[in-house]
């Protein structure tokens, strides 16, 4: 046993800000309703994502939640954002792709349907640590959800998992002596006794949570700029990857480059419930 569920997540639209739930389902595509939607550029077809913080970092001022009947499922498309006025919009409304490219001042739609290819893109991490948020830098262009079954906009894998022990590491080396769970957005976190990165050595291990829930950690989490910026009420944050950048670079997979890494990604091999306080078990 290696801890239990302290804290579970989910951001039913990519790159915006989540909401907390104490239970959840899991199915292989994740957990239910997480990044089932996204914005999507009209100019270039690619996923808006705060990863390119000079266009997209608005992102991260808006905040998502999923329609859910009391005792029902979250809907497919139902989902409420909460603009930064406290102006709320339905994904649902006719006027929402009007409402969201005046916000981001770039012409953009909300879709469940990832496009062929769906790929963003993912600004140099250390060249927006040097040259500021609304610089023009370098990108690379990232196809999403290699590691998960198609029909979301995640990443890399189904989950995100992060342990308490790496961020109290991160809270230890940051000047600001905090390490804010939300700039790193996972799905679970995981309370635990072990120090430091604890998570750096769970690469292809399983790990079974609750009474039903099987997974396996298929990479490591490499951190982009979107740690940096402001989350809501969270102010911008260059340490929250420049801790890292210094203190934990190493490889995602085996044969990657280093790059700074928090948490793991993990692949679903049983669904199940998962619920705050659930064990958690590395085998």
């Amino acid at each position: 046993m290696v801890g239990t569920v302290s804290r579970l997540c989910r951001y039913p639209v990519k790159s915006m800000l989540g909401e907390d739930l104490d239970v959840g389902d899991v199915t292989f595509r994740g957990l239910d309703h997480d990044r089932r939607l996204a914005v999507v550029s009209c100019r270039t077809g690619k996923v808006a994502s705060a990863k390119y913080p000079r266009l997209w970092r608005a992102l991260l001022t808006l905040s998502a939640s999923a329609d859910q009947p009391a005792g029902g499922e979250a809907t497919t498309d139902g989902v409420r954002i909460t603009l930064p006025d406290g102006a709320i919009v339905k994904s649902t409304d006719p006027d929402v792709d009007q409402v969201l490219s005046a916000l981001l001042s770039e012409p953009v739609t909300l879709t469940s349907t990832p496009p062929p290819g769906a790929s963003l893109d993912r600004a140099v991490p250390e060249a927006v640590l040097a040259d500021g948020v609304t610089a023009e830098v370098p990108a690379e262009i990232i196809e999403i959800g290699a590691g998960a079954p198609p029909g979301t906009f995640v990443d890399f894998a189904p989950l995100h998992l992060l342990t308490t022990g790496t961020l109290d590491r991160i809270a230890g080396l940051s000047p600001r002596g905090v390490a804010d769970p939300e700039r790193y957005r996972p799905n679970i976190v995981i309370r635990t006794t072990a120090p430091g990165f604890a998570e750096n050595d769970w690469l292809d291990r399983y790990v079974a949570v609750g009474d039903d829930l099987i997974l396996r950690v298929i990479a490591r989490t490499p951190r982009c700029a979107v740690p940096t910026l402001a989350h809501g009420p969270l102010p911008r944050d260059a340490d929250a990857l420049r801790v890292l950048a210094r203190h934990n670079r190493l490889a995602p997979v085996a044969d990657m480059d280093p790059e700074p890494c928090a948490g793991v990604y993990a692949e679903v091999l049983n669904p199940g419930r998962i619920r705050i306080g659930d064990s958690v078990f590395l085998v």
